[in-house]
Protein backbone atom coordinates (compact mmCIF):
# COMPACT_ATOMS: atom_id res chain seq x y z
CA UNK A 1 0.00 0.00 0.00
CA UNK A 2 1.79 3.29 -0.78
CA UNK A 3 2.53 5.60 1.92
CA UNK A 4 1.14 8.96 2.46
CA UNK A 5 3.72 11.83 2.80
CA UNK A 6 1.24 13.48 5.19
CA UNK A 7 1.46 10.58 7.29
CA UNK A 8 5.64 10.74 7.59
CA UNK A 9 7.67 12.96 9.74
CA UNK A 10 11.02 13.33 10.65
CA UNK A 11 12.19 10.76 12.75
CA UNK A 12 10.10 7.68 11.62
CA UNK A 13 12.50 4.92 11.68
CA UNK A 14 12.37 2.02 9.71
CA UNK A 15 14.62 -1.48 8.90
CA UNK A 16 14.81 -4.35 6.51
CA UNK A 17 16.72 -7.27 7.72
CA UNK A 18 17.77 -9.58 5.04
CA UNK A 19 20.32 -12.73 5.05
CA UNK A 20 22.54 -13.92 2.39
CA UNK A 21 22.41 -17.01 1.37
CA UNK A 22 25.17 -19.58 -0.03
CA UNK A 23 24.52 -18.97 -3.70
CA UNK A 24 23.29 -15.37 -3.85
CA UNK A 25 26.61 -14.29 -5.04
CA UNK A 26 25.83 -16.54 -8.02
CA UNK A 27 22.36 -15.12 -8.47
CA UNK A 28 23.01 -12.26 -8.80
CA UNK A 29 26.37 -12.46 -10.91
CA UNK A 30 23.19 -14.06 -13.11
CA UNK A 31 21.04 -11.04 -13.01
CA UNK A 32 24.10 -8.80 -12.94
CA UNK A 33 26.85 -10.27 -15.85
CA UNK A 34 28.84 -9.62 -12.45
CA UNK A 35 30.92 -13.17 -12.66
CA UNK A 36 34.20 -11.40 -10.93
CA UNK A 37 35.41 -14.77 -9.07
CA UNK A 38 36.11 -12.56 -5.70
CA UNK A 39 32.36 -13.13 -5.65
CA UNK A 40 31.64 -16.60 -7.37
CA UNK A 41 34.78 -18.55 -5.99
CA UNK A 42 35.59 -19.26 -2.42
CA UNK A 43 38.70 -20.46 -3.15
CA UNK A 44 39.63 -17.80 -5.35
CA UNK A 45 38.38 -15.18 -2.53
CA UNK A 46 40.72 -16.57 0.25
CA UNK A 47 43.63 -16.79 -2.28
CA UNK A 48 43.45 -13.06 -2.73
CA UNK A 49 43.19 -12.03 1.10
CA UNK A 50 39.29 -11.79 1.34
CA UNK A 51 38.36 -15.23 3.44
CA UNK A 52 36.47 -16.46 0.60
CA UNK A 53 33.56 -15.18 -1.71
CA UNK A 54 31.75 -11.48 -1.26
CA UNK A 55 28.70 -10.55 -2.11
CA UNK A 56 28.75 -8.15 -5.04
CA UNK A 57 28.05 -4.15 -3.45
CA UNK A 58 25.30 -3.54 -5.77
CA UNK A 59 23.66 -6.16 -4.48
CA UNK A 60 23.68 -4.93 -0.83
CA UNK A 61 22.51 -1.84 -2.01
CA UNK A 62 20.11 -3.53 -3.66
CA UNK A 63 18.78 -4.62 0.04
CA UNK A 64 18.95 -1.01 1.17
CA UNK A 65 16.68 0.39 -2.13
CA UNK A 66 14.48 -2.44 -0.95
CA UNK A 67 13.94 -1.18 2.36
CA UNK A 68 13.37 1.87 1.12
CA UNK A 69 10.48 1.00 -1.20
CA UNK A 70 9.01 -0.88 0.62
CA UNK A 71 8.39 1.72 3.14
CA UNK A 72 6.90 3.86 0.65
CA UNK A 73 4.86 1.07 -1.18
CA UNK A 74 5.85 2.01 -4.34
CA UNK A 75 9.23 1.15 -5.78
CA UNK A 76 8.57 4.14 -8.33
CA UNK A 77 8.66 6.59 -5.14
CA UNK A 78 12.33 6.06 -4.59
CA UNK A 79 14.38 8.98 -7.11
CA UNK A 80 17.27 9.09 -5.45
CA UNK A 81 19.94 6.89 -3.34
CA UNK A 82 23.20 7.28 -2.41
CA UNK A 83 25.76 4.62 -0.56
CA UNK A 84 29.23 3.85 0.66
CA UNK A 85 30.32 0.25 0.94
CA UNK A 86 32.23 0.13 4.22
CA UNK A 87 32.88 -3.51 4.51
CA UNK A 88 32.36 -6.40 2.58
CA UNK A 89 29.05 -8.50 2.98
CA UNK A 90 29.70 -12.65 2.69
CA UNK A 91 27.58 -15.77 1.98
CA UNK A 92 25.34 -16.37 5.91
CA UNK A 93 25.54 -12.55 6.68
CA UNK A 94 22.74 -10.73 8.48
CA UNK A 95 22.11 -7.44 7.06
CA UNK A 96 20.29 -4.73 8.52
CA UNK A 97 19.79 -1.72 6.87
CA UNK A 98 18.71 1.15 9.42
CA UNK A 99 16.80 3.84 8.31
CA UNK A 100 15.23 7.06 9.24
CA UNK A 101 13.45 9.86 8.04
CA UNK A 102 15.71 12.95 8.51
CA UNK A 103 13.20 15.26 6.77
CA UNK A 104 9.96 16.04 4.67
CA UNK A 105 9.25 18.83 2.62
CA UNK A 106 6.12 18.50 0.67
CA UNK A 107 5.93 14.79 -1.07
CA UNK A 108 9.68 14.83 -0.94
CA UNK A 109 10.88 12.49 2.31
CA UNK A 110 15.01 12.02 2.75
CA UNK A 111 16.31 9.79 4.61
CA UNK A 112 19.32 8.56 6.09
CA UNK A 113 20.65 5.18 6.77
CA UNK A 114 23.64 2.65 6.95
CA UNK A 115 23.41 -1.26 6.97
CA UNK A 116 25.25 -3.62 9.53
CA UNK A 117 26.06 -7.27 9.50
CA UNK A 118 24.96 -9.58 12.44
CA UNK A 119 28.39 -8.66 14.11
CA UNK A 120 27.52 -5.05 14.40
CA UNK A 121 29.48 -3.68 11.43
CA UNK A 122 28.99 -1.29 9.49
CA UNK A 123 28.78 -2.25 5.70
CA UNK A 124 26.95 0.62 4.53
CA UNK A 125 27.42 4.10 5.83
CA UNK A 126 26.96 8.00 4.93
CA UNK A 127 24.09 6.85 2.79
CA UNK A 128 20.94 8.52 1.91
CA UNK A 129 17.40 7.86 -0.15
CA UNK A 130 14.81 10.42 -1.38
CA UNK A 131 11.70 9.22 -1.82
CA UNK A 132 8.16 10.77 -3.65
CA UNK A 133 5.27 10.08 -1.85
CA UNK A 134 1.42 11.03 -2.80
Amino acid sequence: MKRKAAAVKAGDKFELKQTVGKYDPIYYAGASGDFNPIHIDPEFGKMVGLGGNILQGLCTMAFTARCHTDFGGDPGALKRIKVRFSSPVRPADVVAVQSHVATVEGKRVKAEFNAVNQKGEEVITMAFAELELD
